[in-house]
């Protein structure tokens, strides 16, 4: 719990169009992060394809608490990683299939929904009240089959939390004309020294792509995908940037292309038979507007990017490291050659040698040497005379405005006074 102190400082550290750098920089509002924001929002864990059967598990953090996600007969469980005996990790592996979980430093035995289950030599135990010896367990809840979790205890509903973020989530399933997705059999992991939030404020930021990621945009674009952002002058530029509400954040480029399946960099006639599947599942006048508008480019607070057609997930290990999680969006019912595509597209995005990881990689760790060695104050007022507001409340303004990072840090400031 953050004392009211804490929430005091990081109050006045955060106006209208500046923040302060030691809202990065100070362990003690990364402490208070942890409590205030991973423990009781509603945090990404996990995407059910990856829990294909009873017993299916995966290993994942909750901000720094360790968790296990598993499926049961009963649904899917999100459990800490800590026996409630002498509080070892209860399970090592990664992911896998195990119908309970044996605690290696005494043997006690938990369900896949965390009850406890059995305990050695139970003679010993037997005031033991078993079950309030169970591992502790999330509320844990779905959407279009991504998996959030949360630690409050009185949470809003997942719909509720996305608010507008949830025509996100619906743009990449509905790519699929059984609207679904599904993940890789694995995820790429890199580190960033540097605090998560320059990670997550970075997602919907526009303003740096042209400077940034300049080589990255002109080497791979294919069929125009990047003809809005690559131009002499702002006027120019199509794509939006949107504050969407609730920290979730978005740059959209559907105004840039006219033609179905540009974002992948190809003409439609390259995969008829998925363009006959989502004419048939969608009718030909609403496949044509979903196939030209394009995945979502989309960050949900406070761990996941819908990063086209890769997923992100943004773990925090402590105030200077980052962990950055990513895998291909793979769309489900469609032909292979085509998951091939995104599998390949995303491999020069944010594959192990790609562009965009490296590029954002060497920024963070410049900007987070920078404001730990000279703290002071960061300005993000570009754009605020120009912002409009649709009825939904949702605020638009052109690509290369900070209304992304101003509606982070609105959000990220109501939670403290809260």
């Amino acid at each position: 719990m953050m004392s009211g102190h804490t929430a005091e400082k990081i109050g006045a550290l955060i106006e209208s169009g500046r923040i302060h750098s030691s809202l990065y920089t100070d362990p003690e509002f990364f402490a208070g992060e942890m409590s205030e924001i991973f423990e009781k929002a509603w945090v990404f864990v996990a995407h059910e394809s990856e829990l294909p059967e009873n017993g299916s598990f995966l290993r994942r953090t909750v901000g720094l608490q360790p968790v296990i996600v598993t499926r049961s007969r009963t649904g899917i469980h999100v459990l800490v990683n800590r026996c409630s005996h002498r509080g070892n990790l209860v399970c090592a592996p990664e992911k896998g299939v195990k119908r309970a979980f044996s605690c290696p430093y005494h043997g006690w035995v938990f369900a896949q929904n965390g009850d406890l289950v059995d305990v050695p030599f139970p003679e010993g135990c037997k005031d033991l009240d078993r079950t309030a010896s169970g591992l502790k367990t999330a509320k844990v809840a779905s959407y279009r089959g991504f998996v959030f979790a949360t630690f409050n205890e009185s949470p809003s509903s997942l719909e509720d939390y996305l608010g507008e973020a949830r025509q996100a989530l619906d743009r990449a399933a509905n790519l699929s004309p059984s609207g679904e997705v599904e993940l890789g059999r694995t995820w790429v992991r890199h580190l960033f020294r540097a605090n998560w939030k320059m990670l997550s404020e970075n997602e919907a930021d526009g303003y740096h792509v042209t400077f940034v990621h300049d080589s990255f945009a002109k080497a791979i674009n294919r069929q125009g995908k990047y003809d809005s952002i690559l131009q002499d002058s702002e006027e120019k530029v199509e794509a939006v940037c949107r504050y969407l509400g609730g920290g979730h954040t978005e740059l959209d480029y559907e105004r840039t292309y006219t033609e179905p399946m540009t974002w992948l960099g190809v003409k439609p006639d390259r995969y008829p038979d998925y363009v006959s599947a989502m004419n048939k599942a969608y009718g030909q006048d609403r496949a044509f507007e979903i196939m030209r508008k394009g995945p979502p480019h989309t960050f949900i607070f406070p761990n996941l990017f819908l990063a086209e057609t890769c997923l992100v997930m943004i773990q925090p290990t402590s105030v200077g490291e980052t962990v950055n999680w990513h895998t291909p969006l793979y769309l489900k019912d469609v032909p292979e050659a085509l998951n091939r595509r995104i599998l390949r597209q995303g491999e020069v995005a944010l594959g192990p040698s790609a562009f965009l990881t490296a590029d954002d990689a060497v920024i963070a760790e410049r900007q987070w040497r920078a404001t730990g060695g000279a703290p002071g104050w960061l300005d993000i007022s570009r754009g605020q005379h120009r912002e409009e507001v649709n009825p939904a409340g949702v605020v638009e303004s052109h690509y290369s405005d900070e209304s992304s990072n101003r509606g982070f840090w609105k959000h990220y400031k109501s939670l403290f006074a809260a």
